[in-house]
């Protein structure tokens, strides 16, 4: 028996035999075209096949995983669309360029630039614009159909790494889970695994594929992050009774997922989701959501050509507040930077973007993009529950620069007659460790932080949490992070605010009673996540949690730390 471990994506555990994914490769050799016009002609032909093929991806996905995820393959479909795309690849093509050396070109770029953003989120969208590509260049060869969409028999996937459209095709009612030799939390492969509720295991390392077969047997444990080869009898047996508790708890949390989350002691907490746009909302109210914790309005400024107006983005905003109701709906203002060079924007080139223009730096420096931007989040909060939040805050300094901006735009709403929220609460993003260290004094600037553990936790380790060969460094339990917490949590309790997490750690199940223990108020989740961290918290007691967490942050290591809380989960 063989143990590998590697990033959990998706929890619960899924037994049974392997079968390896690997997919043709297309080739994109660069050669020279006699005849344009007929290439461009091959080129045509192929984009319409694709796109044929992500409409119906799309109505697959909405009947099986939901409008946000089927929304993927929309947004993907409307890329063949996009104009700055579709004019680098034909002008090539018209220079005698052949097709498959022009979109590659032209994806690769896309790519790159999506790769280097600052959001987490969006960095793992770059996957999407090179599935998209890999969609086209399979059409204009010719080739088949996914093979796992032909899959008929159960199975565990094993595979490099899969795209987005390799996931949705899959055939669930006979796909057990996978795992990857590459991937991240917060990639769509992940996130739609969590949302059709498939265990995961990603970053597994490259030597996956090197120790697997078809047909041999394996485990796959989706929240511990291990995958177990050829495991012995005593271990199936053990394996098989948790996957039977864990597909119970599931179906009992499920059940109840409107109601809220009370510890056993009467103490309440919110759990809201993340969400990216007005259907990833209406999903989240499905799943149980008391609000939105995080609004990426990232949404509306990527992939088009011109920046969005503001009565544009007041439309967005306002159908999402409008389905929220009372709830809360946290709007974070743009979060791009340096290194995603929109069409309409002027970011300039950086050696290191992630610690670059980015982000507020990037809104503090284009008032009026940026008080475009804040006018339509204060319009839309007119008889709303809306919260504004500044992402990548690391000085007192901005955050003061930012407030001066938002009065000045409510001054000109004012000076025009507009209906606008004249009292909203403004917090701002707990991301950079600077501001974790400074938590006591910004908390005197903001109603409220949100801690964004994804790039918390790559900050204070130096650690990508997308790369597998520093994997083992990027673990929210690690203590350094969980004294940060702490410091954050009690500076803003300490000045009467109130504190968030909008990071994937708010819906890890191990971390979730530290984090109730620390005291964090609001926990924002992947919406799929909600119903098992309101189960969670409706099965622990407060004070008990508290003396977990002062006896987690005496441990050294995040696996001591892991440990105690999985031991003391058990108990209740």
């Amino acid at each position: 028996m063989r143990r590998l471990e590697g990033i959990p994506a998706s929890a619960g555990i899924a037994i049974g035999s392997v079968v390896v994914y690997r997919p043709a490769v297309v080739s994109t050799e660069r050669r020279p075209v006699a005849n344009p016009d007929e290439e461009l002609t091959r080129w045509q032909r192929a984009v319409e096949r694709a796109k044929r093929e992500l409409t119906e991806i799309h109505r697959q996905s909405a009947a099986t995983a939901g409008a946000p995820m089927a929304a993927i393959f929309e947004a993907q479909r409307m890329f063949l669309e996009d104009p700055a795309l579709l004019e680098a690849v034909q002008s090539q093509i018209r220079a005698g360029v052949n097709a498959e050396a022009a979109l590659s070109d032209g994806i690769e770029k896309f790519a790159t630039m999506l790769a280097n953003v600052n959001d987490a989120y969006l960095r793992e969208r770059a996957a999407d614009v090179r599935d998209v590509g890999q969609r086209v260049l399979r059409a204009l060869a010719g080739a088949d159909a996914n093979p796992l969409a032909l899959l008929n028999t159960p199975a565990l996937i094993i595979a490099l790494d899969l795209s987005p459209s390799d996931t949705a095709q899959m055939n669930r009612a006979v796909t057990l889970g996978f795992a990857t030799a590459r991937g991240g939390m917060t990639s769509h492969t992940a996130i739609l695994a969590r949302t059709l509720g498939l265990p995961a295991v990603v970053g597994l390392g490259d030597q996956l594929l090197g120790q697997l077969a078809d047909g041999a047997t394996v485990i796959i444990d989706g929240q511990a992050g291990v995958l177990m080869i050829d495991p012995d009898d005593a271990t199936l047996a053990e394996y098989r009774s948790r996957a039977t508790r864990w597909e119970t708890a599931r179906q009992t949390a499920q059940s109840s997922a409107q109601t809220p989350a009370i510890t056993r002691d009467g103490h309440r907490v919110e759990v809201v989701a993340n969400i990216g746009n007005l259907e990833s909302a209406q999903s989240a109210l499905a799943f149980g959501a008391e609000g939105v914790g995080l609004l990426r309005a990232e949404f509306l400024f990527l992939d088009r050509a011109t920046l969005p107006d503001e009565e544009e983005q007041y439309t967005a905003y306002r159908a999402i507040a409008k389905l929220m109701g009372t709830r809360p709906l946290i709007v974070r203002t743009l979060d791009v930077g340096g290194d995603k060079p929109l069409p309409y924007l002027d970011l300039g080139k950086e050696l290191n973007p992630f610690l670059g223009y980015r982000a507020i730096r990037v809104s503090l420096a284009n008032p009026e993009m940026f008080k475009t931007q804040l006018r339509a989040i204060l319009r839309a909060g007119a008889g709303n529950n809306v919260k504004i939040m500044f992402p990548m805050i690391a000085t007192v300094e901005e955050v003061r620069a930012a407030r001066k901006l938002l009065d000045e735009a409510r001054g000109e709403l004012a000076t025009r007659g507009a209906s606008f929220a004249e009292q909203m609460e403004v917090g701002m993003m707990i991301e950079v460790p600077a501001a974790a260290v400074a938590a006591s004094l910004l908390a005197h600037e903001v109603d409220f932080f949100s801690l964004g553990t994804n790039d918390l936790i790559q900050y204070t380790l130096a650690a990508d949490r997308t790369n597998e060969r520093v994997g083992y460094l990027y673990d929210p339990l690690y203590p350094a992070i969980l004294l940060l917490i702490k410091q954050v949590i009690d500076s803003a309790h300490a000045a009467s605010r109130w504190v968030g997490m909008c990071g994937e750690m708010a819906g890890d199940l191990d971390a979730v009673p530290l984090l109730l223990g620390l005291g964090l108020d609001e926990f924002s989740v992947n919406a799929a996540s909600i119903p098992q961290v309101k189960s969670l918290i409706r099965a622990l007691d407060l004070r008990a949690m508290q003396d977990l967490a002062t006896r987690a942050l005496e441990k050294s290591t995040a696996t001591e730390i892991r440990t105690l809380v999985r031991a003391a989960i058990q108990k209740t």
